[in-house]
Order: C-alpha cells, then sequence, then structure tokens
C-alpha cells in the first residue's frame, strides 16, 4: 500500500481527531506526553512506529534506524516496556511471500534477502545490549513462515537469561495453537509469545478463496476464543521459560489469565506476565489492571500522519468486522475515511 497524500485540510481534520485519539504522535519526542500520562496510572508504553507498505531500500533503513531509536529511548526507561517492528518495514513483502512459499530464490534476492536478515538481527542484536524486549510483529499468513524463522533463530541466540524478543501469534488462525505448543515443547531456551486474536482477517479468507486452498481462519469466533485461552494456560503452565504479553481487549481472557496466575500460584507483579491493549482503547482494561498491580503496556503507535493512515484504516476494519468495544471504538475511523 503506498503512502497515502494528503490534502492540508484532510491532514489537519485527521490529526485532530482519530490521530490524537490513537496515536502518540509523529515522532518519539512527541510521544513523550501520552507516555507520561501512561506512566501516570502505572502503565508502560510499546512504541510503534507504524510506518508501513513501503518497498523502497531507503525506507527499510531508515525504518529499521528508527526502530533502533524505540530502542534506545526504551533502555533504562520504566515507563517503555517493549520495542515492536513488522518484518515488512524492513524488507519486500513479495520477497518473504516466496521465502515463505519454499521457491528457490535468484541471486539478486539472495543478495535482497541477506539485507533483510542482516537488519532483522541488527534490531535483535539492539535490543539484547540494550536489555529491552522486542515484539515481533505477526503479519499475513503467507508470509509468516519467513518472519517465524527469523524470529525463532533471534529467540535462540539471544534469549540467553530471559526473554528479549517475542514472537507473535495470531490465534485466529486455527493452526497457530498447535504451532506455538510445538515451539514450547521442543524448545529449551526462553521463549517469549504475544498472544493477540489477529488481523487481516478478511484478506486472508479473500486470498483462500481466490487461490483454491483451504482458509487458515478460524470457523468461528467461538473457536478463536477458545484457542486464544488454551494459549494462555499453556504459556502460564510453562512459565519458567515462557514470558508471555496477553495482547488483547476481550475482557473474558483477561480475566481468564488473572484466575490462571492466581491458581498457578502467580504474584500479580510477575513480570513475565504482561497485558496490552491499544492506545486510546479500552482503558478500563488496562486501568483495572494495573490498578490490582498487574503488568499492563499500551500498543503507543506514532509515525508521520500521512504514513500512519494505513495502520489506522486496518485497525478500523479488523475490528468492526467482529463485536465488543474495539469495533465500536474505531468505527470512527472508517466513517471519516469512506466520506473523503
Amino acid at each position: 500500500m503506498a503512502k497515502m497524500a494528503l490534502g492540508f485540510g484532510f491532514k489537519g481534520i485527521i490529526k485532530s481527531t482519530i490521530f490524537d485519539q490513537f496515536c502518540g504522535g509523529e515522532t518519539i519526542r512527541e510521544c513523550k506526553k501520552a507516555i507520561d500520562l501512561l506512566a501516570s496510572r502505572n502503565v508502560g508504553t510499546i512504541l510503534d512506529y507504524s510506518v508501513e507498505g513501503e518497498e523502497d531500500e531507503k525506507t527499510f533503513q531508515e525504518t529499521c534506524s528508527e526502530i533502533k531509536r524505540t530502542i534506545d529511548v526504551a533502555s533504562g526507561n520504566d515507563k517503555i516496556s517493549f520495542s515492536v517492528f513488522k518484518t515488512t518495514g524492513i524488507g519486500r513483502f513479495d520477497l518473504l511471500a516466496k521465502v515463505s512459499s519454499g521457491k528457490a530464490l535468484n541471486k539478486a534476492e539472495e543478495q535482497d534477502y541477506s539485507i533483510v536478515k542482516e537488519r532483522f538481527e541488527s534490531i535483535c542484536k539492539h535490543a539484547y545490549e540494550a536489555d529491552v524486549h522486542l515484539f515481533v510483529d505477526a503479519e499475513e499468513s503467507w508470509i509468516q513462515p519467513a518472519i517465524d524463522a527469523l524470529t525463532e533463530q533471534m529467540m535462540f541466540k539471544y534469549n540467553i537469561k530471559k526473554s528479549i524478543v517475542f514472537n507473535t501469534i495470531q490465534l485466529y488462525r486455527k493452526d497457530r495453537l498447535a504451532y506455538l505448543k510445538n515451539q514450547i515443547k521442543t524448545k529449551n531456551h526462553f521463549m517469549g509469545f504475544k498472544l493477540v486474536r489477529g488481523a487481516y482477517m478478511e484478506k486472508e479468507a479473500a486470498r483462500a478463496k481466490e487461490l483454491g486452498y483451504e482458509n487458515p481462519i478460524q470457523p468461528n469466533k467461538e473457536s478463536c476464543d477458545k484457542d486464544y485461552d488454551e494459549a494462555i494456560n499453556y504459556c502460564l503452565e510453562h512459565i519458567e521459560k515462557v514470558s508471555i504479553c496477553v495482547g488483547t481487549h476481550n475482557e473474558k481472557s483477561s480475566l481468564y489469565c488473572v484466575q490462571r496466575m492466581s491458581e498457578l500460584g502467580l504474584e500479580n507483579s510477575d513480570s513475565r506476565v504482561y497485558f496490552s491493549q491499544l492506545f486510546g482503547m479500552s482503558d478500563h482494561i488496562s486501568f483495572n489492571l494495573s490498578n490490582a498491580n498487574y503488568k499492563v503496556a499500551k500498543y503507543l503507535p506514532y509515525g508521520p500522519v500521512s504514513a500512519v493512515v494505513p495502520y489506522l484504516t486496518r485497525r478500523a476494519q479488523e475490528n468492526s468486522s467482529v463485536a465488543g468495544q474495539a469495533g465500536r471504538e474505531l468505527s470512527l475511523i472508517n466513517k471519516e475515511l469512506k466520506s473523503r
């Protein structure tokens, strides 16, 4: 998705409405107000440089450098709990798709992918050296195998004394609980997992139909909820080597995690278990958990207004298609964008 060109008037409307509600600012410096506000409520920040959909090497390198800046700001800063990045922010989507498919790369592609791997590791190494927890975001199913492979390698290399690198598990996919369990069963090093229900649902279904393969998405919400809660349970039962972030706006899943922690004798403040919601959404979940001394961090997107619009649009699309407070809160984004 190319960067959207916004007229001055529309940009002003976006910035003063949905951007201010869901984003921290256009730069890390502008995020300080939101970071301090969250910290005053005992909630940490996850700095999320939300520029996406670019395809040129210059932007990939700039994004890589910006992600490292988020790590630098987070280092030694108890107000910032995690850094995060998307692999498509540092490498071409089509290249990740080809690697994921198992097809042989030509020489030029091998060279390009070598650069992607170098960027990926440089970010993870930077986080390790700065002692900052790092999320690798999940993406579409047809590029996820490449992302998984890179993340698994970095977990093995840098999760030495504790979980530094976290993979993201999208439980709206019917195969991901099995993947999660297999990783925990077969690996002995420390592991980190961010558990989400997931984005890209409509996109996944459309591609599966178009290409004639089985839809990877859960058959219904009940199946997704069941797998999500089982993922929480399985991680908590292996907490000696697994750290998790329960990334959800679902009150029942949040309560389930709280109950299982109590049953397993884990302290509310156990730093191996975090809860996370998006900035501007589900504050009642975030603040009630933090008030009870659980570890909580909000995703705080930032970046140029025109470049972050795709992120906001995707959040609207993924949440307006399901029931719950997330869809209600983000419905205004669709209305704003569709009126233009």
